[in-house]
């Protein structure tokens, strides 16, 4: 029982680290502000502005 949740930790771990990487890459790439624009666009459109 004890190996089992031992490797769910792990996995839970590696999937944490692997988000925030991606998380970083896309920082750095410039995609938080071409998330944001879709995103005001959107909201825009749903209110019936834009």
């Amino acid at each position: 029982m004890r190996k089992q949740l031992s490797k769910k930790a792990t996995a839970q771990v590696l999937l944490l680290l692997l988000s925030a990487a991606f998380l970083v890459y896309g920082a750095s790439r410039g995609e938080a502000g071409v998330v944001l624009n879709k995103a005001v666009k959107l909201c825009l459109e749903c209110v019936g502005i834009g």
